[in-house]
């Protein structure tokens, strides 16, 4: 198990939102913004750090208590994004990332403890799944690092991600937004 206090959580929330046609994270489900449900879900988890990765939106995550790195270039996919979080990360002295996505606003705390008590120390590899594909929130311990350094484009980390543990829930819970129908569909319930 890997202590929260030791985990820098890594929020990324820097997509251009292509298919959704705007900025996606703004949309309300349920009274909130999209992109805030995450953030509400996870304040009481006591995170070393929490890091935002962003490029064009108009959440107050730095009001949320999130350390803003501005990602200039979101057009390289998500894999700078992802390395623009983790230099975050190793700055504060974190020993575990926890990556998460703003677009999954169904993510749970209870979910994201299932994920810390599955890991076990500096090569944990730790992935949601909801029983066939693996897929954020995810936990990498720090000697993954280098290599999450290294990540390009839009594939981000999956190839470490597959060869992790998963930790099943809810296909439910899982969900993300990535177009207009998404959020209708998220919203009919």
């Amino acid at each position: 198990m890997i202590g929260a206090e030791r985990v820098a959580l890594v929020l990324l929330a820097a997509g251009r939102s292509k298919r959704f046609g705007g900025d996606k994270l703004t949309q309300l489900y349920l009274g909130r913004p999209v992109g805030l449900h995450v953030v509400v879900a996870l304040e009481a988890v006591p995170f070393r750090e929490r890091i935002a990765v962003v490029s064009e939106t108009k959440l107050d995550l730095a009001g949320c208590g999130y350390r803003i790195i501005h990602n200039d270039d979101p057009a390289a996919g998500m894999g700078r994004s992802l390395r623009l979080g983790v230099e975050a990360a190793c700055e504060s002295g974190a020993e575990a990332v926890l990556i998460a996505l703003a677009d999954m606003p169904k993510v749970t705390a209870t979910h994201i403890y299932r994920l810390l008590d599955r890991a076990e120390g500096p090569d944990a590899i730790v992935a949601s799944s909801d029983g066939e594909i693996p897929r954020p929130p995810v936990l990498f311990g720090c000697s993954h690092f280098d290599e999450l350094l290294r990540t390009e484009g839009d594939m981000g980390a999956r190839a470490l991600v597959k060869h992790g543990h998963h930790v099943v829930t809810s296909p439910a819970e899982l969900v993300d937004i990535d177009t207009v129908e998404d959020l209708n569909r998220l919203i009919r319930g």
